[in-house]
């Protein structure tokens, strides 16, 4: 990790008003946690975002999810779609780890409810990936429950950046990849909310990478003095997730997360054919009682006109995110000697420097 975002070169994405971090965690009440793996040629890990300090199957978050393509393996992502809630914490992985973490989050969540003596007959783990097997022995799977416990008890407002958890080994644009993140302040109808987005990067290809219209991919290609190569091939999974304090409903919240993509096309991804590209969102607001009681709530929602800002918002923090996870990364190299480096190294000055 190099501790490094993009800000931090003077390059200024979108002119929405940040967070306090400029980070997921700036919605109240959402922390994330990281849990690392490097022994041996394993190079991987997990990733928590606990989006409620309560217990979320008690106090159920209004939630939706957009597959934009679906070469991936998440859980959980079904009943979200049924039933609008997300009741328990999402966690990233590694594309063959995906059964072991929920696992290990059926483990903690049947915990955490029998010590509030809440009953717990069924749950619904969410779990995201990328294949991270450029870097990472994957078919070791070394994410078990004590990683998934250990990101969860980490879990902070102030979290790392780059290749660390769920970003260890992942390659993004031809370039390190990992976990970034980037947030947006909305003031809408008087009332000022917070949306958060948080990316596991692990897709693109490198001649697409573009920054505020800049194809500097292209260009260090060039530096490298290589040839472009003569097929383009946006290959990997990016896991994109938004945390607000929006009341709007799963619906509305679905709408939102179709703009992630946007975000996504600004860094010169074409969504290309390996390519997972998937995103989950929850909101903290409206939220939904346990099952088992008939009742009537009432929910704030906003106008379908309301959600303007809000689209405008996710692209520019979609986009920030993607680029704060190159940033931070550090460059690695494979077990086959390819070396994947860091965009920091291409932004301390010179040709390459934006700000």
């Amino acid at each position: 990790m190099t501790g490094k975002r993009i800000a931090d070169y003077g390059i200024r994405i979108g002119t929405l008003e940040r967070g306090r971090l400029n980070r997921i965690t700036d919605v109240p009440g959402v922390r994330v946690g990281h849990a690392t793996v490097r022994e041996g040629n394993s190079r991987t890990g997990v990733t928590v975002i606990l989006p409620c300090p309560e217990n979320p199957f008690v106090h159920k978050l209004t939630a939706a999810s957009f597959v934009q393509n679906g070469f991936g393996k998440t859980v959980g992502l079904v009943q979200i779609d049924e039933l609008g809630t997300l009741e328990t914490p999402i966690a990233l992985t590694n594309t063959l780890n995906t059964g072991l973490v929920a696992d290990a989050l059926v483990s903690y969540m049947a915990e955490r409810c029998a010590a509030e003596h809440v009953p717990l007959r069924s749950v619904n783990p969410v779990v995201g990936e990328t294949n991270d097997s450029r870097l990472n022995d994957i078919l070791c799977r070394k994410v078990h429950e004590a990683e998934v416990r250990r990101a969860i008890e980490e879990a902070c407002e102030d979290f790392a950046e780059g290749d660390v958890g769920a970003g260890a080994g992942t390659v993004c644009h031809g370039l390190k990849g990992g976990i970034g993140s980037a947030s947006r302040v909305l003031c809408i109808a008087g009332e000022t909310f917070t949306l958060g987005v948080l990316v596991q990067s692990n897709h693109g290809c490198l001649e697409e990478l573009t920054i505020r219209g800049r194809r500097i991919g292209e260009e260090i290609i060039r530096a490298r003095r290589q040839a472009l190569p003569p097929e383009m091939q946006d290959r990997g999974s990016i896991m994109m997730i938004v945390g607000c304090d929006l009341p709007v409903s799963d619906r509305q919240l679905r709408r939102v997360l179709k703009r992630c993509s946007v975000g996504l096309a600004r860094c010169g991804s074409y969504l290309g054919h390996g390519s997972g590209d998937v995103m989950i969102g929850f909101t903290t607001a409206n939220r939904m009682p346990a099952a088992g009681m008939d009742r009537i709530l009432n929910h704030r929602i906003l106008t379908e006109s309301a959600l303007e800002r809000v689209f405008y918002a996710v692209a520019e923090a979609t986009e920030e995110a993607v680029l704060n996870s190159l940033v931070a990364a550090s460059p690695q190299t494979g077990e086959d000697g390819t070396r994947y480096d860091s965009l920091s190294e291409y932004l301390k000055g010179g040709a390459y420097d934006l700000g």
